[in-house]
């Protein structure tokens, strides 16, 4: 897997993909809205149940592949020309 990793940790919008493909399948796994984690032990909790249920991460870890691989490429690798990127492409 050749991904250019300098330039994804610069785009905010990887960022916010990779929190989402993490926070969703555990809200909705179990059964969670954002309004139920108002405190720090809850969020510890729901973190807790979320890691001992085997559904909750292999659905993390689909969600996070999915954030992962460019699925404008064959396989798993970023182009040839996006590893030669130093800051996240402006269009």
């Amino acid at each position: 897997m050749n991904i250019n990793w300098k330039v994804r940790l610069k785009n905010p919008v990887w960022w916010a993909q990779i929190i989402i493909a993490i926070v969703s399948p555990i809200l909705v796994g179990l059964g969670l809205q954002w309004s139920d984690m108002t405190t720090w032990k809850s969020l510890g909790q729901a973190l807790y149940d979320a890691i001992c249920n085997p559904v909750i991460v292999v659905s993390v870890i689909a969600s996070v592949w999915t954030a992962i691989t460019d699925p404008t490429t064959k396989g798993t690798s970023d182009s040839t020309q996006a590893l030669t990127y130093t800051q996240p492409k402006q269009d």
